[in-house]
């Protein structure tokens, strides 16, 4: 880091560091932080700190977006690039949310060239470039470690986009095996895509079947919330996103609490 990003960085958490009791409050509502130690949770209040200053929180729809709402969200996306480059999520500013689940217009071309037009209600996007959108109520009900957070899922996508579009081929560090990436996130895929299409009930959501951006997606939630589930089904993509996120969540599950 440059000296000037050096002292910005250091002049914005002496002015906008969270609280440390209003900090301390917000992990007690979120169970997925389970297991930090002492290191880890002053590294994720200075980033989270960092995130809110840098982006730009909008209410749409009539919801309320107070300082809480904002460490909530900030505290998941940051948990994700805890051991990651703090510019992780550079080149985009917007938050919006909106109260509950919203409506999204879509027009698609099918190889006909006929443009079909399709109306879907999404708990949260990410735009290539642009902003990240959620349901307050859908932000309410993550972190619980029941396998659900939309607000890992979408973050995780704006990771994937690092490299371009979301194609579950978020760009991989330096000693990361690429070829073992694809081989190992490809053949968990297709394993999962015939189970769902055999009707049988899996542990991993289906709506990972989508598409490989949706698998990385809701993956990465498993990989967070219930990482016990995740090394159970898929233990190879487990260990990728363990490479990936620099972080162990199993470990975390027996160690105790302000370690």
């Amino acid at each position: 880091m440059s000296w000037f990003g050096c002292w910005r960085r250091t002049h914005i958490l002496k002015r906008h560091l969270i609280p440390a009791d209003a900090f301390d409050a917000i992990l007690a509502r979120l169970p997925v932080m389970r297991g930090l130690d002492t290191q880890e949770r002053a590294r994720l209040r200075e980033s989270a700190s960092l995130f809110i200053h840098d982006k730009a929180f909008y209410a749409a729809g009539g919801a309320v977006v107070d300082d809480a709402v904002q460490r909530v969200i900030a505290l998941q996306a940051c948990l994700l690039t805890l051991n990651l480059d703090e510019e992780s999520y550079r080149g985009w500013s917007e938050i919006i949310l909106y109260p509950d689940e919203f409506l999204r217009s879509r027009e698609e071309m099918d190889d006909a060239g006929v443009v079909h037009h399709s109306r879907d209600i999404l708990a949260g996007e990410s735009w290539h470039g642009g902003p990240l959108v959620l349901s307050l109520a859908d932000v309410a009900a993550s972190g619980q470690v029941d396998g659900f957070n939309v607000v890992l899922h979408e973050f995780a996508h704006k990771l994937d986009m690092l490299n371009g579009d979301a194609n579950g081929y978020p760009p991989l560090h330096r000693g990361m095996d690429a070829a073992a990436w694809a081989h190992d996130f490809s053949t968990a895929y297709e394993d999962l895509c015939a189970r769902v299409e055999a009707g049988e009930e899996t542990t991993i959501d289906p709506y990972a079947t989508v598409d490989p951006a949706e698998f990385f997606a809701v993956l990465t939630e498993a990989f967070f919330e219930t990482p016990h589930l995740l090394h159970a089904e898929y233990p190879a993509v487990y260990g990728q996103l363990q490479q990936f996120y620099r972080q162990h969540p199993l470990a975390r599950l027996g160690r105790p609490e302000h370690e």
